[in-house]
């Protein structure tokens, strides 16, 4: 019950976010109502008067940046995976076959080890990062992959990254 202002709130941030969306790309296909959804939160509010992006407008605003380059946005995206030790990061689609990797702001929240395909609202910064060969081999063990699928990890690794203040997911 205490998140229904949070919901309503950002069922009105989707809606209009859609609504202007298809106005800008004058796409024929019917606006759905994201009021139907309701959403668990985890981190900071999300900002209601931040517009929300498709994964896809995400996808090409990464192909954008460079190292060190930084991007105040939220998006939409579904859940492809979540660490199974604490729920401390998660990957999340974007456009055709590309992924971000998802860290929560200063450890302070973290995602339920279940949400892998939900679909989720992140709010924060994205960069792209390169991703030392230890820290890769720290996040498949992670995730659980196995000792060859880890030894197997020997090159470094350009990311997409987004650190979220807040996050909300469809349950």
């Amino acid at each position: 019950m205490k998140y229904v202002g949070l919901t309503l709130g950002l069922a009105a941030l989707l809606t209009v976010s859609c609504a202007k969306k298809q106005e800008a790309t004058s796409e024929t296909a019917p606006v759905i109502s994201a009021i139907e959804k309701e959403y668990e939160t985890f981190g900071q509010a999300l900002d209601a008067n931040q517009e929300v992006w498709t994964k896809e407008d995400m996808g090409k605003a990464f192909d954008q940046l460079k190292e060190g380059d930084t991007l105040r946005v939220s998006f939409t995206s579904t859940i492809k995976e979540v660490c199974q030790k604490k729920g401390c990061w998660m990957q999340v689609a974007l456009d055709q076959d590309k992924s971000s990797f998802v860290r929560f702001k200063d450890y302070g929240f973290f995602a339920p080890m279940n949400a892998g395909g939900h679909e989720v609202v992140m709010q924060g910064k994205a960069f792209v990062s390169v991703v030392s060969i230890d820290e890769l081999k720290h996040y498949a063990k992670d995730a659980g992959k196995s000792e060859d699928e880890i030894a197997a990890i020997t090159e470094p690794k350009v990311t997409y990254a987004f650190e979220a203040d807040g996050i909300a997911i469809v349950k």
